[in-house]
């Protein structure tokens, strides 16, 4: 006799649909969805060169200060650090971030502090915490293709505002604020930038915050390039020059001490007459125990790694930096058909395609995909931060290596260039 579960499978049939969610159907990185859908095959002839890579650490150059290994590793031999820390983070661990952040202009404590995991969550608890679905944030063009991703994935609508390139990327102030309506909620701004490298003036940011505290609009900050600036340069911070402006900044020890696999972030809360008090703190703290912060034996040794760290190391990696720019700005200038804009701080450069000189070439996709097929050099074409007709490099590589790579560059757009009578 058969069992009445098998009788029961036999006699009930069903079909599986298990749909995705929402929120899933609506995340996607378009640096990723453009990257894994180009037609990438390297020239076998050429080793492959890739200036595509934000991460410091890809090509061995670039060491982080033994100061930061010796900080982690006390920290896994002590033995005080293995288990579960508060949602937002360490107590010492948040002042002592706050200490190493505050400036009369901006003063923190430890209240103000609230870790994430990675500079990426940060932003992820900022527009969060601002914004509900239906509503809407500023971000910039060219920007960073996270904002957008992390926006729509909630139901919340993006407007892009526009970035100058002749005026180094400064802000078009007047698009800025004719995007504001009823339903914005926040204005994102990124100083040092990527992909611009652009970095701003205090006249500047003052200026964006002017047209915040009009709007009554707070600021998300994304500033995980603080103080990576070229030699000459000064970074001053968006709460820097904020008296009424309510400002939340985002950060991390990702790029400046050249270890984003630690995801240690943060998200530094510049009050302003106690605007975010009633809801915002609460929020944040609220989000950050949805899943829990960053890796403990980092936050265990985050005292160590912003006080120990020699000012020389800093120096060093940002004059490396600024050189790489200033030769790759020299060499792709020589380029007909190519506009550099020249950067002044974070790692990466745009630089400009006249798309009339190469007319066999339809965009800067294609662009992009032929140089890998013809000279192994990989850039991310310009519409993977919503801006066409230009390509981002990245200034982290060797110097031979950035070199070789203009040479290629400078090889393949003559090849492609439109020729009349011969010229």
């Amino acid at each position: 006799m058969d069992s009445p579960i098998k009788k029961r499978k036999c006699s009930t049939e069903r079909s599986w649909h298990i749909r995705a969610s929402t929120t899933a159907k609506n995340t996607n990185n378009p640096i990723r969805r453009i990257v894994d859908g180009m037609k990438l095959t390297p020239n076998p002839e050429k080793k492959m060169i890739a200036l595509s890579i934000g991460d410091p650490t890809v090509f061995g150059n670039l060491p982080p200060a033994k100061e930061v290994e010796d900080a982690v590793i006390e920290m896994v031999r002590d033995g005080h650090h293995n288990g579960y820390a508060p949602a937002i983070g360490f107590e010492a661990s948040r002042a002592a971030v706050a200490k190493h952040f505050s400036i009369p202009e901006a003063p923190l404590t430890s209240k103000d502090v609230v870790f994430t995991s990675g500079c990426s969550a940060a932003l992820d608890h900022c527009i969060t915490v601002l914004a509900n679905p239906g509503e809407n944030i500023l971000i910039p063009r060219p920007g960073f293709s996270l904002y957008k991703t992390l926006a729509d994935s909630l139901g919340i609508g993006i407007k892009h505002y526009n970035l100058i390139p002749e005026k180094h990327w400064e802000v078009d102030l007047k698009h800025l604020e004719s995007l504001v309506d009823n339903k914005t909620r926040a204005i994102v701004v990124n100083n040092p930038s990527n992909p611009c490298g652009s970095v701003y003036s205090k006249e500047h940011i003052k200026d964006i915050l002017g047209v915040a505290e009009r709007n009554t609009l707070p600021v998300i900050a994304d500033e995980v390039y603080a103080f990576m600036v070229f030699p000459g340069q000064t970074f001053y911070s968006v709460a820097s020059q904020s008296t009424d402006v309510p400002v939340l900044s985002c950060g991390g020890l990702t790029k400046r001490f050249l270890v984003p696999g630690y995801r240690m972030g943060w998200v530094l809360i510049h009050d302003r007459n106690e605007i975010f008090e009633e809801e915002v703190r609460s929020g944040l703290i609220n989000l950050s125990q949805r899943i829990l912060g960053p890796n403990t034996l980092v936050q265990g040794a985050l005292e160590k790694i912003l006080t120990t760290i020699p000012q020389e190391f800093f120096d060093r990696i940002c004059t490396s930096f600024q050189r790489n720019a200033e030769l790759s700005f020299s060499l792709l200038s020589q380029i007909r058909g190519l506009t550099p804009v020249m950067p002044y701080g974070a790692m990466y450069m745009m630089i400009g395609i006249d798309m009339g000189c190469f007319p066999g070439i339809k965009d800067d996709l294609d662009f992009v995909e032929r140089l890998v097929t013809e000279q192994s050099v990989f850039c991310l074409p310009g519409r993977c931060f919503q801006y066409p007709s230009f390509f981002r490099i990245v200034l982290t590589l060797p110097e031979d290596h950035i070199h070789t790579a203009c040479e290629r560059i400078a090889e393949f757009c003559e090849s492609h260039y439109y020729r009349v009578n011969g010229l």
